[in-house]
């Protein structure tokens, strides 16, 4: 027997076996400290507290529901409605098409002026002004009740056209034909060939309030801004100016109404002229002739932030009302209609109907359609500027107690 052998099983038995009592007692130890006995740590006695108020998950998921998904919107090719415009001037420096908010839209062609009323489709003419003619420009007042008439002879008619009946007549330039006006609330703004702009109150007879000389060859177009502050003017010098009705006053003389900016990079007569509905300090320029220029101005700071050669003639711009996009009406050689994304400025579409140059472009009440005239005597009417969509649950929220219009805080 070897004794060594024997001694050595003996001893590290009994340290396996202390080592195993020592571990037993060190868990029940922890056990009882730190789990007080528990066989699980994490132990809910109930369920979780349900939401102190389930009016605002109503908010939010009504807020979800309302944003509008934007869908591909089909635009026509094709020309949702024709009408002849026989005797159309097609002059450049002309403006002789215009849509009122009455939905009425008119047209002078010669020495007549004809209304077209897009709810009814009903057509009739309203004036026919004789050896005064031929008619140069025509302008609704912001109501649709009144329309002014620019003529060759320098003066400008302001008739009722529901009364059939001329309200007044006012000197628009000197001696010269009046080709664009432009409304702004009680104050109607005449440009002339002698490159003179005037600002008329209507509410005091024979009333000029202001004379803007900057211009040395014909105004061609004439814009104010939505706030009614800036006008934006046209000319064939190529320049376009931006003027302040605040710095003008009829007691300064002529070289003291001086304008805000001049833009001279235009290398031909300007016509197109559309302040952006969604940046009010932004100003959308377009120059004919070879120049086929679209240019984007900071009329606050007097910078020139974009241009893009369309490669044709451009003699109108209009703005969607609905989107970020931007029409253009074009001249030669290509005479098409060109929608754009703004301010990517990456073609969306165009079109191509007329067969001669497009001069004239005219935007409806509810900013759906456009009419565009061109010196083919055809007037076509477009439905490409879409529908606004509307979120389906606008109307079910009008009436939705507190917070129902929570969604439409942004």
């Amino acid at each position: 027997m070897d004794f060594d052998v024997a001694n050595l099983l003996l001893t590290t038995q009994e340290k396996k076996k202390d080592r195993s009592l020592w571990s037993e007692y060190y868990q029940n130890l922890l056990s009882e400290c730190f789990l007080n006995n528990r066989t699980r740590i994490f132990v809910f006695k109930s369920k979780a507290p349900a939401p102190v108020n389930e009016m605002f998950q109503e908010c939010l998921g009504s807020s979800c529901k309302s944003r509008v998904v934007k869908q591909w919107r089909h635009i026509p090719k094709n020309a949702e409605r024709t009408l002849d415009a026989p005797d159309i001037i097609g002059d450049y420096g002309l403006s002789l098409l215009d849509w009122g908010s009455s939905n009425v839209l008119a047209i002078a062609l010669g020495s007549t002026v004809y209304l077209w009323n897009a709810s009814n489709g009903c057509a009739s003419e309203l004036v026919n002004v004789g050896d005064n003619g031929p008619i140069t420009s025509v302008s609704w007042s912001p109501d649709g009740q009144v329309l002014a008439i620019g003529l060759n002879n320098s003066q400008v008619e302001l008739w009722d056209p529901r009364a059939s009946q001329r309200l007044r007549t006012l000197q628009g330039a000197r001696r010269s034909r009046v080709g664009s006006m432009a409304w702004n609330h009680e104050i109607l703004t005449t440009g002339g060939a002698d490159g003179r702009i005037r600002n008329h109150d209507l509410r005091v007879e024979n009333r000029i309030l202001q004379n803007y000389r900057g211009h040395t060859h014909e105004i061609c177009g004439l814009k104010w801004s939505l706030s009614g502050q800036k006008l934006a003017s046209g000319g064939r010098d190529n320049l376009v100016h931006i003027w302040d009705i605040s710095m003008a006053s009829a007691n300064h003389r002529p070289s003291q109404n001086r304008w805000l900016h001049r833009f001279s990079d235009h290398t031909a007569a300007v016509k197109a002229l559309a302040w952006c509905p969604f940046q009010h300090n932004l100003l959308v320029s377009g120059g004919g002739g070879t120049d086929w220029c679209i240019k984007f101005w900071n009329t606050q700071t007097g910078d020139l932030l974009n241009s893009v050669n369309t490669g044709s003639q451009v003699s109108a711009l209009l703005w969607s009302k609905h989107e970020r996009e931007l029409l253009s009406s074009h001249g030669l050689p290509n005479n098409q209609l060109t929608l754009w994304r703004y301010p990517s400025m990456t073609k969306i579409t165009e079109l191509s109907d007329h067969s001669s140059p497009v001069l004239f472009m005219a935007q409806s009440p509810d900013g759906c359609r456009v009419a565009s005239a061109a010196a083919d005597e055809m007037v076509k009417l477009w439905a490409i500027f879409g529908s606004p969509v509307v979120p389906k649950n606008r109307a079910e929220t009008a009436n939705g107690g507190p917070f129902a219009g929570f969604s439409l805080i942004r």
